[in-house]
């Protein structure tokens, strides 16, 4: 479920842990809301703060570390993807057209719909949404809501240390010498701040796209995609709704046959 740490991204991985406990570390020794809560005894938000901190490291790692729904093998992988089992041939979609898959060119394996081959991570993904540098790793079926609860719990924290660090600026009678004294703080908040901004446009992006059930690849390149580019700008056929499609993202984690749903929209009466 898990790559080895030690591998690729690891300086990646380590410059993010380093910078978000260094920003941590500068936040309780300048002169913040936290130092002074923690200097008076007042140990509830200091350590929740720290908490939060320390989950949104550990969200990091598990989206960074895992699997994002590699395809294996042609035996175990695309036989699922089709149902071809004997007790889920009722379960496809009477239709005239027939599933063809496309044989990837670089790994060799059959794809199912939906998936991709990353040029970075040398795999096919399932449901790819796209090849992330901050986490050196892929974002596709397996931890894309991990990845998206990430960016929530990342933004709270960063929202919360820009707060904090605002909290900490002291007066001074000149701007040298405010700078001289508010310096350190002021470039931890201005990586805070750049951060925020960051996460809060990629979060809601992708909460936009999951609404639709489109994925990042999807929405930029259907014009290149097979099984989109015959479709219109306004149609999307794996849309459910917009609560089906976010039920469906965050509460159900059997994973999904896309072909089935396809072709069924494509059945649909108009």
């Amino acid at each position: 479920m898990f790559k080895n740490v030690f591998g690729s991204g690891f300086l990646v991985r380590t410059a993010h842990v380093i910078l978000t406990w260094v920003i941590t570390l500068i936040l309780f020794l300048h002169d913040t809301d936290l130092r002074k809560q923690e200097e008076t005894g007042e140990l509830t938000l200091p350590v929740l703060f720290v908490l939060l901190v320390l989950v949104s490291v550990l969200l990091y790692f598990a989206v960074s570390l895992m699997d994002p729904g590699f395809v294996l093998s042609d035996e175990c992988d695309v036989q699922f993807t089709l149902g071809i089992a004997e007790e889920t041939q009722d379960m496809i979609p009477q239709t005239t057209k027939s599933i063809r898959l496309r044989r990837c060119g670089h790994c060799l394996v059959q794809q199912p719909m939906r998936s991709k081959h990353c040029q970075t991570c040398q795999h096919c993904v399932r449901r790819y949404d796209h090849h992330c540098p901050w986490i050196e790793n892929c974002v596709g079926e397996r931890n894309h809501r991990w990845f998206v609860l990430y960016l929530a719990v990342q933004l709270v924290v960063l929202l919360w240390g820009l707060y904090m660090a605002w909290s900490g600026f002291s007066h001074a009678p000149t701007w040298q010498l405010w700078l001289r004294t508010n310096g350190v703080l002021l470039g931890a908040a201005a990586v805070v701040a750049v951060l925020s901004l960051t996460v809060l446009l990629l979060l809601g992006s992708h909460l936009y796209l999951v609404s639709l059930n489109t994925t990042t690849w999807e929405f930029m390149s259907r014009h290149r995609i097979s099984y989109l580019k015959h479709c219109g700008a306004d149609e999307n056929p794996f849309d459910r709704g917009t609560l089906r499609n976010l039920w469906g993202f965050f509460c159900i984690w059997e994973p999904v046959v896309w072909e089935h749903v396809y072709f069924k929209q494509s059945n649909d009466p108009i």
